[in-house]
């Protein structure tokens, strides 16, 4: 005898909140949850394209960011996401996120720091904030919620609190979003 098989979507377990890295209008209908790591070169090839569906769908959709450093391949990606904390605090978490992005081979300390510097921001007091691990703790409850979501994986997106299977290159991306918004 066999038993059936059953096919259960992944669900967002962590609510979007007012503490959630988000681009794009509050009242959006479709919001798309990212569990994203800095070094992770897949979250780098997804970026672009979700700028693009951003840009693309402006009145429709909303981006979050939550941070998922898988610390044992990405050794640098924790305290790249705790220096984009450490942005936050500052009301600059986009333009540290954008950066980071878009030099995922420069995330050592050293070009860490000079990219911090390049952005306006106190390189020296975001250094130390990442050596003391002053914003772990945010990273570490994104990282956890990721987890009671099903995160195994970076970049890992949820639309609609539903865990997104397909790929992340636009048509995938832009079809889901289209789906989620006109069901």
């Amino acid at each position: 005898m066999s038993t059936p098989l059953q096919v259960t979507s992944a669900r967002l377990h962590v609510p979007v909140s007012e503490a959630d890295h988000a681009r794009g209008p509050a009242d959006a209908p479709v919001t798309i949850v990212e569990y994203g790591d800095f070094q992770c070169r897949f979250c780098g090839a997804a970026y672009p394209n979700l700028a693009e569906v951003l840009r693309q769908r402006a009145d429709s959709v909303r981006l979050v960011y939550r941070h998922f450093p898988i610390a044992n391949v990405h050794p640098y990606a924790e305290s790249a996401a705790e220096a984009a904390e450490a942005a936050a605090v500052r009301g600059r978490f986009w333009e540290l996120h954008d950066w980071l992005y878009e030099h995922q081979d420069q995330l050592d300390p050293v070009h860490l720091s000079l990219g911090v510097e390049q952005l306006g921001l106190p390189a020296d007091e975001v250094a130390g904030e990442v050596g003391r691990q002053a914003h772990a703790d945010r990273v570490r409850r994104d990282f956890v919620g990721g987890i009671r979501s099903g995160v195994t994986a970076a970049p890992t997106l949820f639309v609609n609190d539903v865990r997104h299977d397909g790929g992340y290159d636009l048509a995938e991306l832009l079809a889901a979003v289209d789906a989620a918004e006109h069901p």
